[in-house]
């Protein structure tokens, strides 16, 4: 029998939506898929109760949907949920960017910087898991900077169902490579403390992204990667 993960029992269920999330984002539980708990269960060696409660914190993120007497699946969103909801995030992030421009103090900069490094070691080793949680690090500082709770609140609401969706952004080589790009001239802008150029900048990194899942989506690549394609390539 698998042992039950040694964590401390009122935050189990918070550690086991971190491991569920991370499979959904990186797409190891495709949108669509039912989520088996008994296989879950073992998989990640604890106890249903608290996976049923971590599948609930994921439904209210919107990540999974709770289906009426049928368990629980991964969250498939439209074309047109996926367009509305980017419109909203780049909204958003633009906001956040040319605030955080306006209110970033000196440390603050180093560590997205130092962050922001690491990120481009992940990218020329083509390791897109360890990629994007770096880059999903940088964009949360870049927001805390903005130093407005409300906005921060608000953006992560709404970023939580999409994160499996930007990971799937970076799987075109040519676009990856766009997005480190663009990753550079945040730092140049933020640096620069040049608010509006964040706010259009990350507007347009938003919508590179939405371009990038609809076109996934439109040609049945958004589930995963075809047998033997390496990520990046």
């Amino acid at each position: 029998m698998a042992d039950i993960i040694s964590i401390p029992r009122q935050v189990l269920h918070q550690e086991v939506a971190v491991r569920l999330r991370q499979r959904i984002v990186e797409g190891h539980l495709a949108p669509g898929a039912k989520l088996n708990e008994r296989a879950l269960s073992e998989s990640l060696k604890v106890s249903r109760t608290p996976l049923r409660e971590a599948i609930k914190m994921l439904a209210a993120e919107g990540l999974v949907e709770l289906l009426p007497n049928r368990g629980a699946a991964v969250a498939r969103m439209t074309e047109q949920d996926v367009a509305d909801t980017f419109e909203v995030i780049a909204g958003l992030e633009g906001q956040s960017g040319e605030l955080a421009a306006q209110r970033i103090g000196e440390a603050e900069l180093d560590e997205i910087r130092a962050l922001h490094y690491e990120m481009l070691a992940a990218h020329t080793r083509k390791d897109l898991p360890t990629y994007y949680r770096i880059n999903a690090q940088i964009h949360t500082l870049i927001n805390a900077a903005a130093r407005n709770p409300v906005l921060t609140q608000t953006w992560r609401t709404v970023n939580a169902r999409l994160q499996a969706l930007r990971f799937r952004s970076n799987f075109d080589a040519s676009k990856w490579k766009r997005a480190v790009k663009e990753h550079d001239r945040m730092i140049e802008l933020l640096a620069a403390r040049d608010g509006p150029g964040m706010r259009a900048l990350l507007i347009e990194h938003l919508e590179h992204k939405r371009d990038a899942v609809l076109e996934l989506m439109r040609t049945g690549r958004l589930d995963g990667l075809p047998a033997g394609e390496k990520v990046g390539t």
